[in-house]
């Protein structure tokens, strides 16, 4: 199975803050199956310890150690917001929230992905403006390589 699919992608969403964008990123993992509604709370509580902001308009909030049991499968999700939430106070607002849920050490593949593709300002660009989710599968749902 794919680490991205379509019903873990929300286009043109909005959010009241940064805790409301990482529950709405979360919901996304919780209703595909891939982690128990307590991850939530774990990538909140990560929020808490350190930032998730990459730079770039881009935050992936993941949950904590202590979560790994709440993860049933690897995946992401990815939650576009054009209009943008302020993350860090006085920080620069964040247009795209990946959300990561990953067994073992998964992850590292999944961030080296994600990396290169925010890296790209032309792939960053369509990614945050655009209206079709087969372009965020495109770009955000290759495989990690191994």
């Amino acid at each position: 199975m794919s680490i991205l699919s379509i019903e873990r992608i929300q286009l043109n969403a909005a959010a009241a803050d940064r805790t409301d964008a990482i529950r709405k990123a979360g919901n996304l993992l919780v209703k595909s199956g891939c982690v128990l509604p307590e991850y939530i709370d774990g990538m909140l509580k990560r929020e808490e310890s350190m930032s998730t902001y990459l730079g770039s308009g881009v935050a992936i909030p993941h949950g904590v150690y202590e979560n790994k049991d709440h993860v049933l499968q690897t995946g992401i999700s990815v939650l576009q917001l054009p209009q943008g939430v302020e993350w860090d106070e006085g920080g620069e607002p964040v247009y795209l929230v990946i959300g990561i849920a990953a067994q073992g050490d998964e992850h590292v593949g999944v961030l080296a992905s994600l990396a290169e593709a925010v890296e790209d300002e032309a792939i960053l660009n369509d990614l945050i403006h655009t209206s079709d989710p087969e372009v965020v599968l495109k770009h955000l749902g290759r495989e990690p390589d191994e």
